[in-house]
């Protein structure tokens, strides 16, 4: 139902990112990957081989004339620009009192001030049957001890959607974040097995599995295609239930307190 439009999905080069651009392409889209690190880039470009049109383009986001770069690479590449994922992201977190200015604006710049300004960039071409979607997280939706500046920004990115959602949806424009809970990727699997980040996470989950990148990648295709074409301004947690109940694991509620 999306075959043979044009995506542009950023932070493309691994993890959530990667796995949006393969699910994408699964379904006929022609895709360009953004991201930072050209042998990232140049490695998904060898794997994905003739499998689906694919074009990458390697920029620092937060650059001046980077919303500028990407959006005529696309245009040029495709002829056209349908689907906009911004995905790429800072996570780069902690307490209100130990965030520094430094760490503030960067977290400022790359989760907020660039998908704005690439937003920006990409409206006057998009049209009828668009698609645009922020990828958050739950600490945008709910507070957390220690997200700091960046639950900051992903909440403020649902109110970008639902600004963006009121204003162009009459073009056939439609805005839509998701929310995943933490996923298992290169760049949380450091926590994964420590015990505080456990009980955070799993032992407040009603689903008793991981956060897969393929979850979030597959919620993103269904906001983009016409399956979901009457949605709009909306935020769908992708989280096994954390954000919405009062879950605990059976084992951690009749655990002994030492």
């Amino acid at each position: 139902m999306i075959e043979g439009k044009v995506a542009v999905v950023t932070g493309g080069g691994g993890g959530i990112g990667e796995a949006i651009v393969r699910a994408l392409g699964a379904k006929g889209v022609k895709v360009v990957a953004v991201g930072r690190n050209p042998a990232k880039l140049e490695k998904l470009a060898a794997s994905v081989g003739a499998s689906f049109a694919l074009s990458t383009i390697a920029v620092d986001i937060t650059a001046p004339d980077a919303p500028k770069q990407i959006v005529d690479h696309a245009v040029t590449t495709f002829g056209r620009l349908d689907i906009l994922v911004n995905n790429a992201g800072s996570f780069n977190f902690g307490p209100v009192d130990t965030t520094t200015d430094e760490m503030l604006n960067e977290v400022l710049a790359v989760s907020m001030a660039a998908p704005f300004r690439l937003c920006r960039e990409a409206i006057p071409h998009l049209g009828e049957g668009s698609s645009v979607v922020f990828i958050g997280s739950t600490w945008g939706i709910y507070g957390t001890p220690g997200g700091g500046a960046y639950s900051v920004v992903k909440s403020g990115l649902i109110g970008l959607t639902q600004t963006m959602a009121a204003e162009y949806g009459r073009r056939g424009i439609r805005t839509n974040y998701v929310a995943p809970t933490v996923v298992r990727t290169e760049m949380t699997e450091g926590f994964w097995d420590i015990d505080f980040f456990r009980r955070t996470n799993h032992e407040l989950t009603p689903l008793g599995r991981d956060c897969t990148v393929d979850d979030i990648a597959n919620a993103a295709v269904f906001l983009c295609s016409d399956e979901g074409s009457f949605i709009n301004g909306q935020t769908l947690a992708v989280d096994g239930g954390i954000s919405t109940t009062r879950y605990v694991d059976p084992a951690a509620v009749g655990a002994e307190r030492k």
